[in-house]
């Protein structure tokens, strides 16, 4: 329906916004990831968008990114969690640290974020295992803030891609184990491929 937004930011009131596009002010409800990065008042902006129709009226949210995006719709489709909760997870985690908490199943990074119990975090993880790789095929050091400085970050951008390509968690972590830790994301996941052909 409405899938991305370009106009001229006109209130910032968190965890909303106002963005004027030819005369017509939108109330988009960004994450606090997005709500950081934003331009000050009366700048354009550009951003990623998902309408939700409820009972209850239509609500528009938006998105510095479009992984940011993709991770929002992967969270609305686990059972339990709503559109509030889904912002909540992506104010308390970038895309990147969510993908890495759910490839290494780490309920402890998601209970820290308010709404969210150990049930529910379990939960989510569990259902997203599958999804999240896939739902966000370009994720890695250019759609991440700050990757590229980060070892960490190359290692889980590189478990994300053997996890999106169908390995199982337990397979792409002992391959990842056997890659020495500076090793880039792209020439890591190819040593990760040579690895897992031999196993």
């Amino acid at each position: 329906m409405i899938g991305r937004i370009t106009g001229i930011l006109l209130e910032k009131n968190p965890p909303q916004i106002v963005v004027d596009t030819h005369g017509v002010g939108y109330e988009i409800d960004v994450p606090m990831s997005t709500f950081y990065g934003l331009p000050a008042t009366g700048q354009s902006l550009s951003l990623f968008t998902h309408l939700a129709i409820r009972e209850d009226g239509h609500f528009l949210y938006g998105f510095a990114s479009a992984d940011e995006r993709a991770a929002f719709r992967q969270l609305l489709k686990v059972s339990g969690i709503g559109a509030r909760t889904a912002l909540s997870v992506l104010s308390g985690l970038s895309v990147g640290d969510l993908a890495q908490a759910v490839a290494l199943q780490e309920t402890g990074r998601l209970v820290k974020i308010p709404g969210i119990g150990k049930k529910t975090a379990e939960r989510l993880l569990l259902e997203l295992r599958d999804k999240l790789g896939r739902a966000l095929p370009g994720l890695g050091a250019s759609t991440v803030p700050g990757a590229a400085a980060q070892p960490a970050d190359s290692r889980s951008d590189i478990l994300n891609a053997l996890l999106a390509l169908g390995y199982n968690d337990k397979e792409a972590q002992s391959a990842l184990k056997a890659i020495p830790p500076e090793t880039g994301v792209s020439d890591g996941i190819r040593q990760a491929l040579k690895l897992l052909s031999k196993a």
